[in-house]
């Protein structure tokens, strides 16, 4: 195994980049934020890299603490990676990240590919309930796992048990939301968001 490359400076930023600064390192906690994945699956969510190069991301990242690897006990019998208690620190990190670069993101190119749950982060950053809700946009569902101090804190298509609430907007509502520019109450107010459910978060939220 190749030593792992360094800055060498004296500086708690630069050596935290010698962890998680190579291209596309961040962007796999971003999926694994989630809980457990299989290789296919952040593949087929990391739509761009390659098979080699996720594959001497995650074996970086399990050598530095960040994730982990495990095998699934039958009948799934297949390897899943997860974050460690130390890589689900980096959660913070990839919210004020992704609050910063809400300025780039600009429309949407031709290019451009998109996951639904690329918008929880923004989303769970913005939302001051806590419980299971489910979100609902044009280009698919996921759902948030507000206030969870372990386990996943976001999970891709619809809630595996009944949401405390079910948000349905659009995506430049969403967007909005995200960037700071429109509060969830407000944008309920406006009709903007609409919120079903019986649980206390869906009743604080349509009150607000």
């Amino acid at each position: 195994m190749s030593p792992r490359r360094s800055y060498d400076q004296y500086c708690s930023a630069a050596r935290a980049l010698d962890v998680v600064g190579d291209r596309w390192t961040l962007l796999i906690v971003r999926e694994l934020l989630a809980g457990p994945r299989r290789y296919t699956d952040l593949h087929a969510d990391l739509p761009g890299v390659s098979t080699d190069v996720l594959a001497s991301r995650l074996k970086d990242m399990e050598r530095e603490g960040v994730t982990t690897r495990r095998r699934l006990p039958p009948p799934g019998a297949a390897y899943v990676y997860e974050l460690t208690g130390r890589g689900r620190e980096l959660l913070p990190v990839l919210q004020a990240l992704g609050q910063w670069g809400q300025t780039e993101l600009g429309e949407r190119r031709p290019t451009d590919a998109v996951r639904a749950h690329w918008f929880a982060l923004p989303l769970l950053r913005s939302l001051e309930v806590e419980g299971l809700v489910e979100v609902r946009l044009e280009e698919g569902d996921f759902h948030l796992y507000v206030g969870a101090e372990q386990g996943p804190v976001y999970g891709d298509g619809p809630a595996p048990r009944e949401p405390d609430a079910r948000l349905a907007m659009d995506t430049d509502t969403c967007l909005l939301v995200g960037r700071g520019e429109l509060s969830v109450p407000d944008a309920v107010r406006a009709g903007r968001i609409e919120v079903t459910g019986d649980g206390a978060p869906a009743k604080a939220l349509r009150e607000a």
